[in-house]
């Protein structure tokens, strides 16, 4: 049974740090590109982060230079360092795993739980 598990989140102020985790099992995903994708309440789903098998990074604009994506691969783990959060940071956030970078933000292929970012101002 292929899983994937989140941990990390919780509740901080803005400008703190948090680091989510993502352990996978039941497959390697040293092939797949790997990501994080969240979603607040009343808003779209959006991509975070992604890092391809090859080690190329994407990052949303509302990201770029406070959050940090990297893997082990030898782990079967994917992780995303946040910095500097701010409010609008708060969501759920979902590890997922596809071969197609361009369709993670799905959850079509594979997917976490979720776990919960809040962000107090």
């Amino acid at each position: 049974q292929v899983r994937l598990v989140e941990s990390g989140g919780g509740l901080v102020q803005a400008g703190d740090s948090l680091r989510l985790s993502c352990a996978a099992s039941g497959r390697s995903f040293s092939d797949y590109a790997m990501g994080w994708v969240r979603q607040a309440p009343g808003k779209e789903r959006e991509i975070v982060a992604t890092m391809w098998s090859g080690g190329t990074t994407y990052y949303a604009d509302s990201v770029k230079g406070r959050f940090t994506i990297s893997r082990d691969n030898a782990l079967n783990a994917v992780y995303l360092q946040m910095d500097n959060l701010k409010p609008e940071d708060t969501a759920v956030y979902y590890c997922a795993a596809d071969r197609n970078p361009m369709t993670i933000a799905t959850l079509r292929a594979y997917s976490g739980q979720g776990t919960q970012v809040t962000v107090s101002s």
